[in-house]
């Protein structure tokens, strides 16, 4: 069983910001693959599927991006997923807009959500896809990330949100992480 976390924040106001491309991607997943009815536990909303004999959890925390962790932990606990099958999908401050980079065992690099899962699962050895949405100094990093795409930059996020869906369709069935940083990891 794979789980599939997009680490956002919940409610209107937050749709479309930078935070929230972890909820954009699952978005985008589900409606390639036709998934619908979101079912709600934990304080997370998720959609469960079976994509080429594979079971999958696809998670969206509703507990704000720097409580993410406590949701992950009930839902590895509760479905009994082995934290080597879960793929978390996050924004990063530190990459370009237009670029991403899968990463294992590795710092949250400052992001709170990360923060949160690590000190909840007790190790930073888990997988995440961590999408650039670039950083402006001259802004309050809080209020950078809750603001929205400008139209240029959201083209950008749209391509890399459709090349992260290939990924994940891919993790699904079963490539080896190694393979998939070695094929998508740009140097």
């Amino acid at each position: 069983m794979k789980l599939i976390v997009g680490i956002g924040n919940p409610g209107k106001e937050y749709h479309n910001t930078r935070h929230n491309i972890g909820f954009d991607t699952i978005d985008l997943f589900t409606k390639k693959h036709d998934i619908s009815n979101p079912k709600e536990k934990f304080n997370g909303s998720y959609y469960e599927t079976i994509i080429d004999g594979e079971k999958v959890t696809l998670l969206k925390p509703l507990s704000y991006v720097n409580l993410s962790g406590f949701v992950v932990k009930k839902y590895l606990d509760y479905f009994k997923i082995n934290i080597d099958d879960m793929l978390v999908v996050v924004d990063d401050l530190d990459q370009k807009i237009g670029s991403f980079k899968l990463k294992t065992n590795s710092s949250s690099g400052g992001h709170n959500g990360l923060k949160n899962i690590e000190e909840q699962l007790n190790t930073k050895n888990y997988k995440r896809l961590k999408i650039g949405i670039s950083n402006n100094k001259n802004i309050d990093t809080k209020d950078y990330v809750l603001g929205k795409f400008s139209t240029s930059d959201r083209k950008q996020i749209d391509d890399i949100i459709n090349i992260s869906c290939d990924i994940i369709d891919e993790f699904i069935k079963g490539k080896s992480f190694n393979e998939l940083m070695t094929k998508y990891n740009r140097k």
